[in-house]
Order: structure tokens, then C-alpha cells, then sequence
């Protein structure tokens, strides 16, 4: 029986629509921002906590896309459990602590990085279903 890892991730949008995505440092996948909950934290606690200690910006607003579980990309034998937001940020993005890298993709043609079973099977479709804000004014 798999082992499950309870996380919060974000998602991160540009003005262009790209999207965010980390890797920590001695692995090849990329994935949401975010991480595991200290002790009794709620889900925006941890997403602000996580997103300041791996990028140093700081948590706006939080909505939630969804819940969603797949393998893990690093743990073998684990499965992965988000509670998944699409956030707004403010302050520089930059890789801090456990964080290597950084990319910013488009949702709809992610290109040929190593993404996370999470991201592609769950995540993204999901975003690309959600409805857009429309920017028309009447």
C-alpha cells in the first residue's frame, strides 16, 4: 500500500498566462511551489510559508483549483495529495532553500521539461478547464 503525502501547492500565473514551476535541488522534475504543513497549519499558512521560504515572495490572494492525488515524483512508493490554489504574489520570485530552479511554461504547451504525474495528469487540465476572467468591460 502506497504511503501518501499530505501537501498545499500554488499555482502561479505571469500576466502572459505562463505558469511557475520549481525543482529542488538533486532531482530532474519539476513541480508546483509548495510543500508539506507544519503541525497544525491550514492550507493558506502553509502555501504562505512555503512560497516565502522557496521563492521569498509573499502570499496576496489564494483561490482553490482543487484537490487532487498521484504518484509522487520524487518518493517512490508515495502518492501525493495537494490542495491545490491559484495565487497571486507579490515581492522578486527567486529559488531560495531547497529550490535549484525555476521555469515559467505555457499551461497549454508545456514543452519538454521533466514535469511532475500531478502537474500533467491533474493540474493542468484542470486550469485549462477553468473558466478565464474576462478583462471586457460592459
Amino acid at each position: 500500500m502506497s504511503r501518501v503525502l499530505d501537501i498545499v501547492t500554488a499555482v502561479i500565473l505571469d500576466q502572459s498566462g505562463r505558469m511557475l514551476l520549481v525543482r529542488k535541488r538533486g532531482t530532474t522534475t519539476f513541480m508546483k511551489p509548495g510543500g508539506k504543513r507544519d503541525g497544525g497549519e491550514d492550507d493558506l499558512t502553509t502555501l504562505a510559508r512555503e512560497l516565502d521560504e522557496e521563492l521569498g515572495c509573499r502570499l496576496v490572494r489564494a483561490e482553490l483549483l482543487g484537490h487532487f492525488s498521484a504518484p509522487a515524483a520524487n518518493e517512490a512508493g508515495f502518492i501525493v495529495q495537494s490542495a491545490t490554489y491559484v495565487v497571486t504574489v507579490e515581492g522578486e520570485i527567486a529559488a531560495r532553500a531547497e529550490i535549484e530552479a525555476l521555469a515559467w511554461i505555457n499551461p497549454a504547451a508545456p514543452g519538454d521539461l521533466r514535469l511532475a504525474p500531478l502537474l500533467t495528469e491533474q493540474v493542468l487540465p484542470a486550469l485549462l478547464a477553468r473558466p478565464r476572467p474576462s478583462t471586457s468591460s460592459g
